[in-house]
């Protein structure tokens, strides 16, 4: 199993972002997909995520501002974000919640290796 992530790098204040990831390789299925972030002096943190069923969740900071979308026949997630601001700045981590089989007895997670966003005017 692979989290291939794309977008990121630098973004002018106020700007729009695309990150797109997608989870490749044998699995069963692929319940959660989620972007999550580390900024300056921060904790991971989540950003978004949506279940199979387009469930999503946001982290406060990007509410309103930042959406999800799912394509669950290519098993991949796409954020938008927009007027992103200078605490906008940081790693960003595809997550996975993956049952490698219908047969396994719990869900595994996976982690993207992490795509640089940065902010600045």
């Amino acid at each position: 199993v692979q989290l291939q992530a794309s977008g990121g790098g630098p973004v002018q204040t106020g700007g729009p972002l695309t990150l797109s990831c997608a989870a490749n390789g044998p699995f069963h299925s692929v319940p959660i997909l989620a972007w999550y972030r580390q900024t300056s002096g921060k904790e991971r943190e989540l950003v978004a995520s949506m279940t199979r069923g387009g469930s999503a969740e946001y982290g406060e900071s990007v509410k309103g501002r930042f959406t999800i979308s799912r394509d669950n026949a290519r098993r991949t997630i796409v954020l938008q974000a927009t007027n992103l601001k200078a605490e906008d700045t940081g790693v960003y981590y595809c997550y996975a919640e993956i049952w490698l089989t219908r047969h396994s007895a719990r869900s595994m997670e996976y982690w993207g290796q992490g795509t640089l966003v940065t902010v600045s005017s």
